[in-house]
C-alpha cells in the first residue's frame, strides 16, 4: 500500500473487497427473494420492516471494527508488531462479547420498537419473529466483521471473498429447503442466515489462528488490552455513533413509509435492496481509502494520500453512477425477482429513479468520511454527518415533509443530504490535512 503505482494496487484491494460485499449482499438478497416470491407481500414487508432498525442496533459496534481497521493497518504499516497482536485479540475478544450483548438487545427491542415505528398489523408478528431469530446470530456476525477488519488492514481482500462465497451457497441452500420445503416463511430466512453468519466466523477465526504473519490470533491469549481499546474506541465510537444516528432517520423514514401501507413497504424493500449493491461497491471504495490512508499515514507517506483521495473518489463516482442509472434502467426487469405484484414493482421504481440514480453523492461523502478517519480524526466527520446529513433528514421529515406527504417529498432528502454533507466533507479534508501533514 505504501509504494508502487497506486491506482493499480487500489483496484487490486478494492475489487476483491466489491465481490466480497455484492456476493454478500447478493445472498441476503436471496433472503428477500425467496420470501417475496414463495411466501407474499406480506412477509416481503416483515422483512424490510426490520432493516434499518436492525442496523440501527448493530452499527455502533461496527463502528468499533472500523477503529480496529485503523489501528491494525497503521501499526502495521509502521511494522510495529507488538501493537499489531494486541489490537488483533482485543478486537475480537470485544466482538466476542458485543455479539452476545447485541442477542438480548435485539430481543428486548424488537417488540417495542418495531411498535412504535408504526409497523402494520398484518406485518407485525412476522417482524418481530424474524428480528428475534436474526439477532441470535449477532455473535457470528460481529468475529466475522471484527476479524475481516483485520484481514483488510493489512491488504488481504481475497480471503474474506472465499469465505463468503461458500457461506453464500449455504445460506441459499438453506433458504431454499427452509421456506420452500419446509414453509417456515420468514423463520426460515432467518435461520438460514444466522446459519451463514456462524460458518462464516469460523472460517475468519480459523485464519486468523493459521496465519503467520503479525496479525495471527492465538485463542488463548484473547484479552482486551486496556491502550488498544481505548484507541480503538476513539476512533470507532465516533462512526458508529454517526451510523446510529444515520438509522435513526433512516427509522423515522422508514415509520414514513409504513404510512403508505403493506404494499409500498414491499416495493421500497425491493428497491432498497437493489440499491444495496450500489452502495456495498462505492463502500468497498470507502474501506480501500480508509485502509491505504492509515497505513501510508504510520509510514509518512504523507504525498501519496492526496493521490490516494483523487483515485478513491473518481473511483467511486464511477461505480456510483454506473451501478445505479444501471439499477434505475433495469429496475422493471429486477424488480419481478423479487415479486409478481405490479403494484409493488411500481412502488419500487419510483423509490429506484430518484435515490438509485443520485448514489454516487453518497459515495464521494463516504469517501472523504473515511478519508479523514484514515486520518485519525474519527469525531469531525461524525459531527458533519449528523448536522448535514441525519439532522437534515429529521428536520426534513417534520417540517416539509408534513407539509407535503408524498413519496417524492420523502425520498428527495436523501440526494440533498448527501450533497451538502459531500461538500462540508471537502472542506474539512484541507482543515485535516494542513494539521496532519508536515509543513513544506
Amino acid at each position: 500500500m505504501c509504494e508502487g503505482a497506486i491506482l493499480p494496487k487500489l483496484c487490486l484491494f478494492a475489487i476483491p473487497l466489491i465481490l466480497s460485499s455484492v456476493l454478500q449482499l447478493l445472498f441476503n438478497a436471496a433472503d428477500v427473494i425467496v420470501v417475496g416470491r414463495f411466501s407474499g407481500s406480506q412477509s416481503l414487508a416483515a422483512v424490510g420492516s426490520t432493516t434499518s432498525l436492525i442496523l440501527l442496533l448493530v452499527n455502533l459496534f461496527l463502528g468499533v471494527s472500523i477503529g480496529t481497521n485503523v489501528l491494525a493497518a497503521r501499526y502495521y504499516g509502521a511494522k510495529d508488531e507488538e501493537a499489531v497482536q494486541e489490537t488483533v485479540h482485543t478486537a475480537i475478544l470485544v466482538a466476542l462479547l458485543g455479539g452476545i450483548a447485541m442477542v438480548f438487545l435485539g430481543l428486548l427491542c424488537a417488540r417495542p420498537v418495531l411498535t412504535w415505528m408504526g409497523t402494520p398489523e398484518d406485518v407485525i408478528q412476522k417482524s418481530v419473529l424474524y428480528m428475534s431469530i436474526y439477532f441470535c446470530g449477532m455473535p457470528g456476525f460481529m468475529v466475522y466483521n471484527f476479524g475481516a477488519a483485520i484481514l483488510r488492514a493489512i491488504g488481504d481482500t481475497r480471503r474474506p471473498l472465499y469465505f463468503l462465497m461458500i457461506t453464500g451457497v449455504v445460506n441459499v441452500a438453506l433458504n431454499l429447503c427452509f421456506v420452500i420445503l419446509l414453509h417456515l416463511d420468514v423463520a426460515g430466512v432467518a435461520l438460514a442466515t444466522i446459519s451463514a453468519q456462524y460458518l462464516s466466523a469460523v472460517f475468519v477465526v480459523r485464519c486468523l489462528c493459521q496465519t503467520e504473519d503479525m496479525c495471527h490470533l492465538d485463542l488463548h491469549k484473547l484479552r482486551i488490552y486496556k491502550n488498544r481499546l481505548v484507541q480503538m474506541m476513539r476512533i470507532g465510537v465516533a462512526a458508529g455513533f454517526q451510523s446510529v444516528v444515520f438509522n435513526i432517520s433512516n427509522v423515522l423514514i422508514q415509520s414514513s413509509i409504513n404510512s403508505f401501507g403493506s404494499l409500498v413497504m414491499a416495493g421500497n424493500t425491493a428497491a432498497s435492496n437493489i440499491e444495496g449493491f450500489v452502495y456495498v461497491s462505492m463502500n468497498s471504495v470507502t474501506q480501500t481509502a480508509l485502509s491505504f490512508t492509515s497505513q501510508n499515514l504510520g509510514a509518512q507517506q504523507y504525498k501519496r494520500i492526496d493521490q490516494i483521495v483523487i483515485r478513491c473518489l473518481a473511483m467511486v463516482a464511477a461505480i456510483g453512477l454506473t451501478l445505479g442509472l444501471g439499477a434505475y434502467f433495469l429496475g422493471n426487469h429486477l424488480l419481478y425477482f423479487y415479486t409478481s405484484n405490479p403494484k409493488v414493482v411500481e412502488y419500487g421504481l419510483f423509490r429506484l429513479s430518484i435515490i438509485a440514480a443520485s448514489y454516487f453523492l453518497c459515495g464521494l461523502m463516504d469517501v472523504m468520511a473515511g478519508t479523514i478517519r484514515g486520518l485519525g480524526y474519527s469525531a469531525l466527520p461524525t459531527i458533519v454527518s449528523l448536522i448535514g446529513a441525519c439532522a437534515f433528514r429529521i428536520l426534513w421529515i417534520f417540517t416539509i415533509f408534513q407539509i407535503d406527504h408524498t413519496r417524492f417529498c420523502l425520498y428527495v432528502s436523501y440526494p440533498i443530504s448527501w450533497f451538502l454533507t459531500a461538500l462540508a466533507h471537502f472542506c474539512c479534508y484541507f482543515w485535516v490535512r494542513h494539521r496532519v501533514f508536515p509543513k513544506q
